[in-house]
């Protein structure tokens, strides 16, 4: 079994998002999604894992939280939870973050937007998996927090995936979970060809 070899990158936008009424806000950070994103991203191999927030108090609320675990008392606590933390970065705006995964890796990456709405031009698991081997790319796959990214954020967007689907209509999972099933669903070993 072969895994999928691309430089992964992901996003958590957090501005600009919309509001339950449709207006472009800033939201906030959650600790869950510092922890389990982190933590999922590490075990699929993600170069790194931005938080996007362009609010001084939120980056420095990120901050705190990644350096307790990184250097302080809590990398000698835990040290899964150090190695997950290890993947977090900071980034005010997703332009950043582009910048800087262009500067790290010296192409510009291919941004890969999640949303829980179909698209006209969404794109499936299958064929973005067909993707990140054929591409000699980076790739940013991006999230958003509050009620979704922008029309403008999703227009810059390379390609857009397929909303995550159970066995029902119900699709509106925490972006923990939704961020836990696309990696697998991406980036996994193909189990299904054993």
């Amino acid at each position: 079994m072969k895994a999928i070899e691309a430089d992964v990158y992901l996003g958590l936008v957090h501005n600009p998002i919309y509001n339950k009424l449709g207006e472009i806000i800033t939201t906030t950070v959650t600790n869950y999604d510092l922890h389990d994103i982190s933590r999922a991203a590490k075990t699929y191999e993600i170069e790194k894992y931005y938080i996007i927030n362009n609010l001084k108090s939120q980056q420095e609320l990120v901050e705190r939280v990644h350096d307790y675990w990184t250097g302080g008392r809590g990398a000698d606590y835990c040290y899964n939870r150090h190695q997950a933390f290890s993947v977090l970065k900071i980034a005010s705006e997703l332009a950043e973050v582009k910048e800087k995964i262009k500067a790290e890796t010296g192409k510009k990456p291919i941004v890969v937007a999640t949303d829980a709405k179909e698209y006209a031009n969404s794109v499936g698991y299958k064929k973005m998996r067909e993707y990140l081997n054929d591409f000699e790319r980076p790739f940013l796959i991006i999230f958003g927090t509050g009620y979704g990214l922008t029309e403008e954020t999703l227009a810059e967007c390379d390609y857009i995936l397929d909303p995550v689907w159970g066995r029902g209509d119900f699709n509106h999972l925490s972006v923990r979970s939704a961020a836990s099933i696309i990696l697998d669903r991406l980036l996994s070993l193909p189990w299904w060809e054993e």
